[in-house]
């Protein structure tokens, strides 16, 4: 019997992450409609500015690529994640009135600023899978979000608008991809280098959880 491939094993670890993700009031209040306006405002800032951060940690990775294949792939998720989703803030932002002054003066929420360097670290310092693995649930978990969402609408617009993009077929083929080129290093890697790979994706996939929690609570620096 083959074994199981490794996108499979870690979407079973995070089951509980995931589970608690799609209970959460942010993610509910997209779909009804109740999401506070403000938390969604505080929410799309902070995506603003943590894209950009990720946005380095794609190209960080696709510097440490073994292959001009998977060089192109990540130069262009990149590009695409400064140029499509950037589209999409704009959007919100004209409706909410802020400026890219505005925005770019918004100071990072705490979690933010742990889930970027978190990123930055681990690709910038670890190894390509590593890398991967800890970029991959802000692929995946958005693109399974975003189609769980998609069954049932939102009532709201400006929330259809998130759901649609991240629900959409041209999303899903990127991540699809993603998950392609994780099971094949899945497939070739070490004991070693499977466990850091899990350790990271379980750790990216708690600070997905953050994030739309920090959104929601509109978080705060305590001091």
């Amino acid at each position: 019997m083959a074994e199981p491939a490794l996108t499979d094993e870690l979407w079973a670890s995070i089951d509980d992450v995931y589970a608690a993700i799609l209970a959460h009031p942010f993610i509910a209040g997209l779909t009804d409609g109740s999401l506070n306006r403000h938390a969604f405002q505080f929410y799309v800032v902070q995506d603003a500015l943590y894209l950009g951060a990720f946005a380095r940690a794609l190209a960080l990775t696709a510097a440490r690529a073994p292959s001009e294949q998977e060089i192109l792939m990540f130069c262009q998720h990149a590009a695409g994640a400064l140029e499509v989703e950037r589209a999409l803030h704009a959007g919100f932002f004209r409706d909410f009135r802020l400026s890219d002054e505005q925005v770019a003066s918004t100071p990072l929420a705490p979690t933010t600023l742990a889930y970027t360097n978190h990123l930055l670290t681990i690709t910038s310092t670890g190894s390509f899978p590593e890398a991967v693995a800890a970029l991959l649930p802000c692929y995946w978990i958005y693109q399974q979000v975003g189609t769980s969402l998609l069954q049932h609408g939102s009532p709201d617009p400006l929330y259809q608008r998130w759901i649609d993009t991240y629900g959409g077929d041209d999303f899903a083929q990127i991540v699809n991809d993603v998950l392609a080129l994780t099971d094949q290093i899945g497939h070739d890697a070490n004991t070693n280098t499977l466990e850091r790979m899990k350790d990271h994706f379980h750790t990216s996939s708690r600070y997905e959880w953050m994030f739309w929690d920090m959104g929601y609570r509109q978080e705060p620096w305590p001091i």
